[in-house]
């Protein structure tokens, strides 16, 4: 039996052994592990989440019992000192020799630590091992015990590893700081524009950054008190994690001879054999096409190539280019880069889009010919990250007019990518584990799988980055229509249901809040998809307010505002139908100037008031309440504003009286929680003054009455309203609007607006008139009566807020300290001013 041992028990190596122990030669070789860690392999790519519970189990690839299950002997806490390439033996620090017939290296990479002047100081972390995160957490502890204020700590590198690490700060209650010495955030993946969304989103959350930053001393006397980029340029942290890139473990390689890059790594062929053939490098220590690949699919890829060729199978060889794209959640921030993410002018052109109000940016790259895409970058909402890559690796068509690929089919509605289904069967879906979207469907077809749990189980895909997921989904979502069956999408990993399920199962069960819902229905701790969502489901059943659940809120309904792109929020009092007195409008003046605001009229035609730091929000909105005003849910998945025209009050064109309408419709649905938000807007005359046609409801004067329109919406891909009814009296337009907007409350899918939920009704707006107006599903008066419930329970959740102690002590910049944020920067502008815009 040949022997075969793998230097190295990190992903790759893992990997190495898995794929492995699945081919039938297998049982002909021996394999023994050495991992210099005391814990078996574990998923540094979701490293950061270790925060969420500190549960290193949860990282495990895969128990001890697995290697001894599969005749792997794993030797953990060992460290190989030397190869003997002559003897075809290695020694462990102990001075024990073992013999090999074939040699696996995949020590993977070490964290760079710059040459620093005063690096070795305590307080200074490198982020790499679940022990650094252990040692980080104690230290953290520790300078923070007994303090008032809050401590400051810094990350060196503002590359992928340091936005993880920076998160990690975060999530130990420090102040974080990102130190980085490129004029941009992640220089390697993103353009300027792209990398300037990235921080002004991380900024918003309270994660200082600092460019072109080039650090030459540490601070301190025994520990880190502070970091020095010039004579007079410094700042002050007592903790630094350094994430300033890798170097590859490749010093075994010199204790033998191996072949070596200029600056480090093994060098290996596209068989990843080194300059000794039956010694094999994998992963980061492993240098291809004169690359360091730092991404876990390269390195998996690698891992298979070995396997194959160790076994005889020498056609699988590594491909000539290797395919950096890659897509992550960075602090909760979507980021992604695939193909050629910069474009040189020779190559082709590029289109932009840029949503500074959402911190959106999406770039696409075209070939000068127009017919093909050959890469971009997607920050803030990488949803369509999977499509466009797969038409990049696969050279599909593009529409003739290739902004549609950002701004979708216009006029149409709908996706320009046409069905995840028109991709080739061999295109690969899932890079890390080489899963083609064959594998996935013929998994269904051929009746082994039934749902994506099965379908993940099977091939492995979505196991290794996650980065595939949706697309899998996708896949199999469709390819079971596509054979009749049903399809039912959950919500997320926690929760095995649709929110339409876990809204009847809340609702049925009583359930009272997140906790229960989690124990009854759920597995897990929850996320940040599952924790809003259902903050949502609570709200819509009972009315409750962000107030009695904040933990589960997002940030915005956690402080019933907007936070901003410099980290302060927008106030915006309730002005039903846009009417507002003098006096108000004194009111609104008056605060503004004191707390030194900036005013600006919507276009739902309320007053929005930005600039207001966080401990200024109960100040500002006790005088607004006090005057009357009340919430106006800005910040809320619920009803915005009901626009309205001065109707027959004033204009010599009007037919009715909108403007009293308005005011009735907004007041009636105020605070009404709902899957994603709700504008509505009423005109007095056909002339449509109040635009109701691009809201989600509307109504239009006609002799006769009104004409009710639904489902319409702005934004990126604006659509108009559809007429659900014409020539209705008021009392029929709310008895039609509540049970509309109970009917989608109840049905709708997370985060879908009117518009895309009525174009994946089935049966569409005919469906929805026999549902809403000929009442054909038997519901209409327990929709109405739904609603007049929430009605009833409706209260203004600053009212709350302001009259309860418990409330107003989440309104504090800092946890620990009653300190405020002296690092917020204004400038003037047109006699008001704004926040200073980041180089």
């Amino acid at each position: 039996m040949k022997h075969i041992i793998v230097v190295g028990n990190g992903m790759v190596g893992y990997k190495f052994c898995e794929k492995f122990v699945e081919q039938e030669d297998s049982k002909n070789f021996k394999i023994t592990v050495f991992g210099e860690e005391s814990r078996p392999a574990y998923d540094r790519v979701h490293l950061s989440g270790f925060f969420e519970n500190q549960d290193a189990k949860a990282l495990e690839m895969a128990p001890r019992g697995w290697y001894e299950e599969h005749g792997i002997e794993l030797i953990s806490d060992e460290r190989i000192t030397n190869i003997h390439r002559a003897s075809k033996k290695i020694t462990t620090t102990e001075d024990l020799h073992y013999k090999y017939d074939y040699l696996v290296l995949a020590t993977g990479s070490s964290p760079f630590v710059p040459n620093i002047k005063g690096i070795e100081k305590k307080g200074v972390f490198v982020y790499r091992t679940i022990e650094d995160l252990e040692d980080m957490l104690a230290y953290a502890d520790k300078i923070q015990t007994n303090r008032t204020e809050t401590v400051k700590a810094a990350v060196l590198g503002g590359g992928l590893l340091g936005l993880e690490a920076a998160k990690a700060v975060m999530d130990m209650g420090l102040e974080p700081h990102v130190v980085e010495f490129a004029p941009k955030l992640m220089p390697r993946q993103l353009d300027t524009r792209a990398s300037k969304v990235l921080q002004e989103k991380i900024e918003s959350i309270g994660i200082h950054v600092h460019l072109s930053k080039a650090t030459n001393k540490i601070l301190g006397d025994d520990a880190i008190a502070g970091m020095e980029f010039g004579e007079y340029d410094k700042i002050d942290v007592e903790m630094l994690v350094v994430s300033a890139g890798i170097r590859p473990r490749d010093e075994l390689a010199k204790t033998c001879n191996l072949e070596m890059g200029t600056r480090g790594g093994i060098v290996v062929n596209n068989r990843m054999q080194t300059s000794d053939p039956e010694i094999y490098a994998i992963g980061e220590v492993a240098l291809y096409n004169q690359m360091i690949y730092g991404l876990v699919a390269p390195g998996y890829d690698m891992a298979d190539v070995a396997v194959n060729q160790i076994l005889g199978n020498r056609k699988v060889v590594m491909d000539e280019d290797i395919d950096m794209s890659t897509k992550l959640k960075l602090i909760g921030v979507d980021v992604a880069s695939y193909g050629e993410p910069f474009m040189p002018v020779e190559k082709g052109y590029s289109i932009i889009y840029e949503n500074k109000t959402k911190n959106l940016y999406k770039r696409v790259n075209i070939s000068h010919d127009g017919k093909s895409l050959l890469g971009g970058i997607l920050v803030g909402d990488a949803s369509d990250y999977n499509m466009f890559h797969q038409i990049y690796l696969n050279g599909l068509p593009i529409p003739e007019d290739a902004e549609e690929l950002i701004l979708g089919s216009r006029g149409k509605g709908g996706s320009s990518f046409g069905s995840v289904l028109d991709i080739p069967d061999a295109a690969q879906v899932c890079s890390c584990e080489s899963v083609t979207k064959g594998d996935i469907c013929c998994s269904i077809t051929e009746g082994d799988c039934a749902n994506f749990a099965d379908v993940v189980t099977k091939t492995k895909a979505t196991s290794g980055c996650g980065g595939c997921k949706p697309m899998v989904a996708d896949l199999v979502n469709e390819t079971l229509k596509s054979l009749g069956k049903e399809v039912k999408e959950t919500i997320c990993e926690h929760f095995d249901f649709s929110r339409q399920e876990l809204y009847d199962l809340i609702k049925i069960n009583k359930v009272p809040d997140y906790d229960e819902a989690l124990n009854l229905f759920g597995e897990g701790h929850g996320c940040e998809t599952c924790k809003p969502l259902l903050a949502s489901i609570f709200a819509t059943i009972t009315m409750e307010t962000p107030n009695r659940q904040p933990v589960i809120q997002d940030t915005n309904d956690r402080f019933l505002a907007n936070i901003q792109r410099n980290g302060t929020y927008s106030v915006v009092p309730r002005v039903a139908g846009g009417e507002i007195t003098p006096d108000q409008l004194i009111v609104i003046g008056k605060v503004a100037k004191k707390y030194d605001l900036y005013t600006k009229i919507t276009g739902g035609q309320r007053i929005d008031l930005f600039g207001a730091q966080i401990h200024e929000l109960p100040l500002i909105w006790k005088e607004l309440i006090d005057a009357g005003f009340e919430s106006g849910h800005a910040y809320g998945k619920s009803l915005r504003t009901v626009k309205s025209c001065v109707g027959s009050t004033w204009c010599r064109y009007g037919m009715h009286e909108s403007v009293t309408f308005a005011i009735d419709i907004e007041n009636r649905y105020r605070g009404l929680r709902s899957p994603h938000k709700l504008k509505g807007g009423v005109s007095g005359c056909i002339r449509e003054c109040a635009e109701a046609r691009g809201k989600d409801f509307g109504l239009i004067a006609v002799d006769g009455g009104w004409n009710l329109y639904v489902c319409g919406n702005g934004g990126a891909t604006p659509k108009h309203a559809v007429l659900l009814a014409e020539q209705l009296d008021d009392e029929t337009v709310v008895k039609y609007l509540d049970r509309f907007l109970m009917y989608y409350i109840r049905t709708a899918g997370p985060l879908v607006r009117t518009a895309p939920w009525l174009d994946k009704l089935e049966g569409g707006i005919d469906y929805l008139k026999k549902v809403v107006i000929e009442d054909s599903l038997g519901i209409a008066e327990e929709l109405e009566v739904e609603m007049q419930g929430l009605v009833n329970r409706y209260e203004c959740e600053w009212k709350q807020a302001i009259e309860n102690p418990e409330t107003m002590k989440r309104f504090k910049h800092f946890v620990n300290s009653d300190d405020t944020d002296d690092n917020l920067v204004f400038v003037p502008m047109r006699e008001q001013k704004m926040p200073k815009a980041w180089v």
